[in-house]
């Protein structure tokens, strides 16, 4: 992947010193997104840069690239390339580079601002048109690929980062009543389209926009489509298997090393079958493989609910039945504490805490070896692997099911600061606007209806922030994650099977369970679902209550204009609770609240921000 950032103003004249060395500095801000080149483009209107990691065609395909009047800066990877490139040629076009980008570029051209419904892949990108005088930007179906702007004094700002906005003079990290009903009632969540900072924005997934002399337009090109599922379960099982094979072995070209990430559930393992074989098929080495865990983990495991059982016995299983060259990756109890802080810059906003920070040091390990890693995300949100699917009270909860009770975050912050936010109301109106856009499906059940919406939230929010942090993690080391369940003929086929057929026989996922059958070995086809590995030692715990301690000893710390201290000493960091009860997700119960507000201390810290 790569880091892109920009400028377009029509009212000055961006070739001028100061904006020629802006454009540069906001570049260098995304160098850890593209350590394999850089360049700029400077007009008298617009100024783009670009920081490039290799992975299609690394002698070419510098950017910005230009063809014709136009030019581009293009963060992704487009999975129709070869396709699209015939029709292309078809039509007059000829390519200099193997390169997506050139694909997209050219694309553009042909098509205008109507490419975007040709594009199957991950991709945020901006083209400027020099002879329309207009700067055209678009963002793939689901966010895979971030893209933040703001428009300050008749000029549009845009990158790949957050930080690259705050390198542009006269763009500076400010917070509103609404930053703070995000950092506290919403994160590690990001309502759709809030940069969180003081009007910095998101294209939303699915968005494009054109700025021009006339200002901003802002549209939505694609979305999924409620209709009727019309075929058998056994056609349905095929056609997804079907589906899913072609998702993941397009997902699997390559010019630069690439690996799966494999904990033994079934989505990673589906993902890793499917590309084992086609290893083997074309002869190539076998598979490379990753999973995680943590010090002494295995000593201090227990089920519960969220997590029935540990993936390490099931890693080893798909390790022998495929022959991948399996490595696991361990990580520190100290290392999760010492990188709340790392992984909260590179994300530019507090997090998952130390389900961030791990992710960082398993990702800055396996780039060590490789460059681009497929990954098993966003099956649950598809095929309703999470129990807000299941459990009644979260089927019928108004407000988010992931987080249905605010009263562990309100429980240690200032009464004055939550009345004054209003942030039970302020987080329950955003649930009832998320779900007043869910596509309906006329004729259906009221209990399908709702499962559907619980689908559109797991969608437009659960899976974008998934989406975010694997992203930030990842490309804050330079390695690309790629998810194939993303991909969109998948999602748009997914979303219209009934509930009877994704969980056929009370089964969670049983028809991806049943498209898995002869591609994985059966106990691994049946496995439990088992959700991103988290850390059971105790010491993560005593690590992070120990620096929030020494947080609260600092009488600067940023942090005590939020919380009420008494309620972190005598509640919270007395004994964090149980680790089976999660306040956020499945996964993040007190150690993880501990950390939070760990994070949120410095991200106040760097970005000198107070209610």
């Amino acid at each position: 992947m790569c880091g892109i950032t920009g400028f377009c103003a029509f009212g000055r004249d961006n070739t001028a010193p100061l904006w020629r060395q802006s454009i540069e500095k906001m570049g260098e801000t995304l160098a850890h997104r593209g350590p394999d080149d850089k360049g700029e483009f400077v007009t008298r209107a617009c100024a783009l840069a670009h920081r490039r990691l290799s992975v299609i065609d690394p002698e070419h395909g510098h950017q910005p690239m230009q063809s014709g009047a136009c030019t581009i800066v293009y963060n992704g990877e487009l999975y129709n390339t070869p396709d699209l490139r015939r029709e292309l040629e078809r039509r007059g076009h000829v390519f200099r580079t193997r390169t997506d980008t050139e694909v997209v570029l050219e694309a553009y051209q042909e098509y205008g601002t109507a490419m975007s419904e040709y594009l199957e892949g991950i991709y945020a990108f901006a083209i400027w048109d020099e002879e329309k005088k207009r700067l055209f930007c678009c963002r793939d179906r689901f966010g895979v690929k971030p893209f933040f702007y703001t428009v300050r004094e008749g000029a549009f700002v845009f990158g790949s980062e957050l930080k690259a906005l705050f390198a542009c003079p006269g763009i500076v990290p400010r917070a509103d009543e609404d930053t703070w009903r995000e950092i506290l009632g919403i994160c590690p969540a990001r309502t759709p389209g809030s940069g969180v900072f003081q009007d910095i924005l998101e294209l939303r997934p699915a968005h494009q926009l054109i700025f021009d002399e006339h200002g901003l337009h802002v549209e939505r090109y694609w979305n999924v489509e409620s209709r009727e599922h019309q075929e058998s379960y056994d056609d349905t099982v095929a056609h997804l298997r079907e589906l899913l094979v072609s998702a993941i072995e397009r997902q699997l070209v390559s010019d630069v090393p690439l690996c799966t990430l494999l904990s033994g559930g079934l989505d990673s393992s589906y993902i890793t079958a499917v590309a084992a074989k086609d290893y083997e098929k074309q002869g190539l080495p076998p598979l490379e493989t990753y999973s995680f865990d943590y010090t002494d983990n295995q000593k201090y495991f227990k089920a519960s609910s969220f997590q029935p059982d540990a993936d390490w016995p099931w890693v080893e299983r798909m390790q022998e039945a495929f022959s991948t060259r399996h490595t696991v990756l361990t990580c520190p109890q100290e290392t999760l504490v010492e990188l709340l802080d790392e992984a909260m810059e590179a994300k530019d906003l507090p997090g998952m805490a130390d389900c961030d920070s791990s992710l960082l040091f398993f990702c800055r390990e396996m780039r060590k070896k490789h460059i681009v890693s497929l990954s098993g995300e966003c099956s649950d949100e598809l095929f309703g692997g999470y129990p807000w699917f299941h459990r009644a009270d979260m089927l019928a909860a108004d407000t988010f099911p992931w987080c249905m009770d605010l009263t562990a975050r309100t429980g240690v912050l200032r009464p004055e600061l939550v009345k004054r936010l209003e942030l039970e109301e302020a987080v329950r109106q955003r649930y009832r606007d998320a779900v007043a856009e869910t596509p309906r499906l006329e004729g259906e059940s009221s209990q399908d209806a709702r499962r559907r919406e619980i689908g559109w939230l797991n969608l437009t929010w659960f899976m974008t922030n998934l989406l975010d942090r694997k992203d930030r993690m990842s490309m804050a080391t330079g390695l690309e994650i790629r998810v194939p369940f993303c991909d969109h003929h998948v999602v748009e086929y997914v979303w219209n099977i009934p509930w009877e057929m994704k969980s056929r026989g009370g089964v969670r996922k049983q028809v991806l369970r049943d498209a898995a059958q002869g591609i994985l070995p059966e106990d691994v086809r049946n496995r439990p679902k088992s959700p991103y590995p988290k850390t059971h030692n105790p010491l993560f715990e005593r690590l992070a209550r120990q620096r929030l301690l020494t947080i609260l000893s600092t009488p600067s710390a940023p942090l005590h204009s939020i919380v009420k201290e008494d309620a972190l000493r005598n509640g919270l960091l007395k004994n964090a609770g149980d680790y089976g009860r999660p306040w956020f997700g499945q996964l993040m119960a007190g150690p993880q609240m501990i950390a939070y507000l760990i994070q949120v201390n410095h991200w106040m810290e760097t970005f000198q921000l107070a209610p």
